[in-house]
């Protein structure tokens, strides 16, 4: 099955759930991603700035490019100009950054709160209790130049799919339990990120909105 085969079958499956398909491009060429701009896709996903700013530069403006991996704070700055949505917002005072940088560029730039699911260290991301802390000092609320849309996760890298599909359940119910407590009437508040190219399907079955996928799509990473 060719990479254009394996494209439409994660799309229709991401629709049927009312998911949106982040196509992860790192490391992929730019012509790679213009054969999926040529099928309709228009949702791209990168995890380092340095390549998101060369490839934003010498692909179509219509792209909505989201900054999936890990940010540093000094960072922000160069992608706060374009980029649509920032992932993995995982302490405070990154959230503090991007509404300074986005400011300063007029914009307001849609954040997803980063929460650490997985039983692994190397994954980043707010504990429940700390993002509960923050959520409850309400310092976020004076930021006018973010929009925080729902929370990411990344489950365990592990064959063990009920551990996974606990992962994102456990997310699902903490994003369930802030929409309640602090996000009750906001709309923008509704994105559960979780899922990628070896667990998209419990991702999706676990009520995941955003599913991120990079070699299910384009082959494996150079």
């Amino acid at each position: 099955m060719n990479s254009n085969s394996h494209y439409k079958i994660i799309l229709k499956n991401a629709r049927k759930a009312n998911a949106r398909l982040v196509a992860v491009s790192k490391t992929k060429p730019v012509e790679a991603i213009l054969k999926l701009y040529e099928e309709g896709q228009r949702l791209f996903g990168e995890n380092r700035v340095q390549e998101i700013l060369k490839k934003q530069d010498l692909l179509p403006k219509d792209i909505e490019w989201h900054m999936i991996g890990h940010l540093q704070r000094n960072k922000v700055k160069y992608i706060a100009p374009f980029v649509a949505m920032i992932h993995g917002v995982d302490q405070a005072k990154l959230l503090q950054e991007i509404n300074k940088q986005a400011a300063r560029n007029n914009r307001v730039i849609d954040c997803l709160l980063q929460v650490h699911i997985a039983k692994e260290d190397t994954k980043f991301g707010f504990s429940d209790s700390e993002l509960i802390d923050y959520l409850d000092s309400g310092s976020w609320k004076a930021f006018q130049n973010i929009r925080i849309c729902g929370l990411m996760g990344m489950a365990t890298n592990t064959d063990n799919e009920d551990q996974i599909r606990s992962e994102f359940n456990s997310l699902y119910k903490l994003f369930q339990c802030l929409k309640q407590k602090y996000f009750k009437s906001d709309q923008a508040f509704s994105e559960r990120s979780m899922g990628m190219s070896g667990d998209y399907k419990i991702a999706l079955e676990s009520g995941s909105t955003l599913i991120r996928i990079g070699s299910a799509i384009f082959g494996a990473r150079n």
